[in-house]
């Protein structure tokens, strides 16, 4: 964004021009206007005082990709603005649709993330820890650990994947979802606590067995085998095999379950 210092603006300069029509317009205020005028770098907008209202090229959506053309539906176009700064030597108010837009999707976003909501978001694009996408227009991310295979999503890209809000911290701009925490919720009818169901072992370590269970990850722990210690589980269990075991956990944080063998007939 624009930084209001580079265009010689001042809560004095602004507030000076503006007394002169009785307007009490403040950087921050939002205002209506009707874009009237396409230039080089932006549009000319209407605002229904005697100074012009201006609307950069780059302030117009928060995506990118896009072309002059495409921004061309703006001319005659009546809507609410952002005013983020003044510019003196123009005499021009400084607006913004993105801020604007901005600011409405972060209200969304909070109102989502006090809702028992599944959202279906775009898979855009892939790195080592995970997936990028986009929550209301924004920036998001979901972590490779709350990804059940990795590698079978590089062939879903522009497909909708089903997740949960794991974290949003609009100070540091941070959006972190979760597909694993909304199979918890899509299947939390077959997912409780004491429930008996059957996974499929995936790996094992020295402290137990990691089962999938409806695309859950699962732990075994070796204590929880059975009543009597088993020294090498690999030479018991195999690879593949569906066993029948008890849920005695739900970790709704990490979207992972604890899982037993104990008292299961």
């Amino acid at each position: 964004m624009q930084d209001i210092s580079s265009i010689g603006f001042s809560e004095k300069d602004f507030g000076a021009i503006l007394n002169q029509y009785s307007y009490n317009l403040h950087p921050g205020d939002i205002i209506a206007g009707t874009v009237f005028h396409k230039e080089a770098k932006g549009f000319l907008v209407d605002v229904g005082v005697n100074i012009a209202g201006y609307l950069p090229i780059d302030e117009v959506l928060l995506g990118s990709g896009y072309s002059n053309d495409d921004l061309m539906y703006l001319v005659n176009n009546t809507r609410e603005f952002f005013i983020f700064a003044y510019n003196k030597e123009r005499q021009q108010l400084l607006l913004s649709i993105k801020r604007l837009d901005y600011i409405k999707a972060w209200k969304r976003i909070k109102q989502l993330e006090t809702e028992e909501i599944i959202l279906h978001v775009p898979l855009i694009n892939f790195n080592k820890g995970g997936i990028l996408t986009a929550l209301e227009g924004l920036h998001s991310f979901i972590p490779r650990s709350h990804l059940i295979l990795f590698n079978a999503y590089e062939s879903m890209v522009r497909s909708y994947l089903p997740c949960k809000i794991l974290l949003v911290d609009e100070k540091t701009n941070k959006i972190i979802l979760s597909h694993k925490l909304a199979l918890l919720y899509l299947y939390s009818d077959l997912l409780r606590v004491g429930r008996l169901v059957y996974g499929q072992i995936i790996q094992f370590k020295q402290y137990g067995i990691f089962l999938n269970i409806y695309g859950i990850p699962a732990l075994l722990h070796i204590s929880e085998i059975g009543y009597e210690y088993i020294d090498n589980i690999d030479c018991v269990f195999a690879i593949g095999h569906k066993i029948k075991v008890k849920i005695i956990h739900i970790d709704m944080k990490q979207a992972r379950l604890s899982v037993s063998r104990r008292e299961v007939v």
